[in-house]
């Protein structure tokens, strides 16, 4: 019944409101006189004429004031305290009204004047008390239908883990939401002060270890993790639980996706191979940073690519004048751009609205280069311009080599040329004890920075760090894209170990060091533990609710072209600190290009690349980078 009433006033439109209040108010009057006499209606033809004559008058007066003011154009479904108060404001006006006519006609015609005085106060409580309760009975009977909504319809009960901002925001979410068709049967969190109480009627039931237990005792059918901030550990302790116990079990998402604007803090998904791979979120001095950024010009190299594009991203929220974004490929850079300038055009204070300059140019265009830096006059350069793929650019000994190094080489010449400050060269841990060409034109990039560090005004440094999650061509996406094509899943060594880090995380970190930097510093990046390659392929399958061996097999293939089982962020010899940032370090080198003049450096790499004799560049590389293998003994150095 009360679902029905519910559904019936909810489909009320402005035209049945007016009906619904020429009733009532034409029996209100008469309701308000049995109430002044205790029920008993004193009968006579002057007082049934009267109450017809005064219901007939009070009627029109009210629904003419709330016609002046617009109480029949509501959309009373979500009526709000806005419309609560033009209610009272109308009704008081009404009232008003009514008492200074009821005065009048009580003075002048005797057939009124048995009406009580008080007959049209009595008639505005009640008329007041029936509006409320056509209004915002629709809000009050919704709240009721929730109640009921647990039963009336087949709904999934779950167990939140977090009592926190975010479970508490889920809450609400499932409680509005009836769509969802879920229900709340409790919390668990570790938290001491949480423990036992009642967030919106909902208990929190226990702590997070409880977890077996509790999903036994209540019978539930899905498990929520409702915490951001969880680490990858206690995300894979959740999961490995319900795995178990054969029950479901979904994530909000985590700080990196809220921070990207991807989900919304109420949305789920499954857990997903990232999720095993959360640390402690990043905590930069966003005030440093944006005193740093601030006003300035900023340019970024490789601006299309994944580290590049989300450099820019997080730039602009620093309210810089121009972010440039520089790159070779049209699309990445059309693709970046247009994000941009949603994110301008979407920013709460207009006042704030940096341009976008996109620039198609190839790093190793020196002249093309110039001009841009001559025109823009970048403050700060963030070069993240770089051919990355290990195996594939043992192939292409003349590309890597121009590029990465050369191309490196030109952006720093065009900055000191053109009164940049501040140049973040962006390397890779490949560039420690390299046995990879892209390792080592890393390496050689870090020298040329070091090399400008010493003998120039630009204030140039590296930031080092390893393998990034979800970036192009990463091993995720290969493993990815193997199972859906029902394998194998291809690995070149099960003792194969790699850091990884998201790319949102990578690139605070990249910010916070450009503002530590003083000159010459190579940063790294704590990128946690190595993890081991197999692992994480093995746990992909599992997240995919395949089985290994049975529905997808894992080979291995043995190394590729310049791969190395381990990865290293620095050398033993090399001098090595902390900074004012505790995921942030510093390390000095010991090998540099003092020697050297830079450009007779930068003409016989040239030339030797040019001569597309692989062994005398990778002869050429060995000399100015004694640890560089590459003699096929990979394994042996790394």
């Amino acid at each position: 019944m009360i679902k029905g009433l519910f559904l019936y006033l909810r489909s009320l439109k402005s035209r049945h409101i007016i009906f619904i209040d020429l009733i009532l108010f034409l029996v209100t009057p008469t309701i308000a006189f049995l109430l002044r006499f205790d029920g008993e209606l004193p009968f006579s033809t002057n007082v049934v004429h009267s109450l017809i004559l005064i219901s007939v008058l009070f009627t029109a007066i009210k629904m003419a004031t709330f016609q002046y003011f617009g109480l029949y154009k509501r959309y009373w479904n979500s009526a709000g305290m806005s419309d609560l108060t033009e209610v009272i404001i109308s009704g008081s006006i009404a009232v008003s009204v009514q008492f200074i006519l009821f005065v009048f006609l009580k003075s002048y015609f005797s057939s009124v004047s048995v009406l009580p005085l008080t007959l049209p106060l009595l008639d505005a409580l009640v008329s007041f008390f029936f509006v409320l309760l056509s209004r915002f009975g629709i809000r009050v009977l919704e709240k009721i239908d929730q109640k009921y909504a647990a039963s009336d319809y087949l709904k999934t009960p779950v167990i939140i883990i977090g009592a926190g901002y975010a479970g508490t925001a889920f809450l609400e979410e499932i409680l509005r939401n009836q769509k969802l068709k879920m229900f709340p049967a409790g919390f668990l969190d570790d938290d001491d002060k949480k423990q036992n109480i009642k967030i919106r009627g909902i208990e929190v039931l226990g702590r997070i270890k409880e977890l077996e237990k509790v999903v036994k005792e209540t019978n539930v059918a899905k498990v929520i993790i409702a915490m951001p901030e969880a680490t990858g550990k206690l995300i894979r302790e959740i999961n490995e639980i319900c795995e178990r116990i054969g029950i479901e079990v979904s994530t909000l998402p985590g700080y990196e996706e809220l921070l990207s604007d991807e989900r919304r803090l109420s949305s789920t998904r499954k857990i997903q191979i990232e999720d095993l791979l959360r640390r402690d979120p990043v905590v930069i001095n966003t005030d440093d940073v944006k005193s740093f950024i601030q006003n300035k010009t900023v340019l970024i190299t490789g601006g299309g690519g994944s580290i590049g594009s989300e450099i820019c991203r997080q730039v602009l929220s620093f309210e810089p004048s121009k972010v440039v974004v520089l790159g070779r490929g049209e699309n990445s850079v059309f693709d970046i751009e247009q994000e941009l300038l949603l994110m301008v055009l979407n920013r709460p204070d207009q006042s704030l609205k940096p341009l976008i300059i996109p620039k198609i140019m190839d790093i190793r265009n020196y002249e093309g280069m110039n001009k841009i830096f001559r025109d823009l006059r970048p403050d700060i350069v963030f070069h993240a311009a770089a051919h990355k793929h290990v195996p594939l650019m043992e192939f292409h000994p003349d590309e890597v080599m121009s590029n990465n190094v050369m191309g490196t080489y030109n952006v720093l010449k065009c900055a000191e040329q053109n009164g940049t400050s501040n140049f973040v060269f962006i390397s890779s841990d490949k560039a420690v004890n390299p046995t990879s060409l892209m390792g080592a034109s890393k390496n050689l990039a870090e020298l040329i920075v070091d090399k400008f560090a010493l003998n120039s005004r630009l204030n140039c440094c590296s930031v080092r760090f390893g393998n990034v999650l979800g970036s192009r061509g990463s091993v995720l996406n290969t493993f990815k894209k193997q199972i859906e094509f029902g394998g194998p899943i291809t690995i070149t060594h099960p003792d194969m170990r790699r850091y990884f880090m998201t790319i949102s995380e990578a690139v605070q970190l990249v910010l916070q060091a450009s503002v530590l930097s003083r000159g010459g510093e190579i940063f790294v990046l704590d990128m946690g533990q190595p993890i081991r390659i197999v692992d994480l392929a093995r746990d992909l399958i599992k997240l995919s609710g395949l089985t290994e061996g049975d529905d997808i097999q894992i080979k291995y293939t043995g190394l590729r072209p310049g791969e190395k089982l381990y990865e290293e962020l620095y050398l033993e010899e090399d001098a090595y600190s902390g900074t004012k940032h505790n995921k942030i370090f510093s390390v000095r080198r010991s090998g540099n290009l003092n020697g050297y003049n830079i450009d007779e450096f930068i003409n016989a790499l040239h030339h030797s690349a040019n001569q597309k004799n692989i062994d005398e560049l990778k002869s050429f590389v060995k000399h100015y980078i004694p640890e560089y293998a590459w003699d096929g003994k990979a394994e042996s150095v790394a």
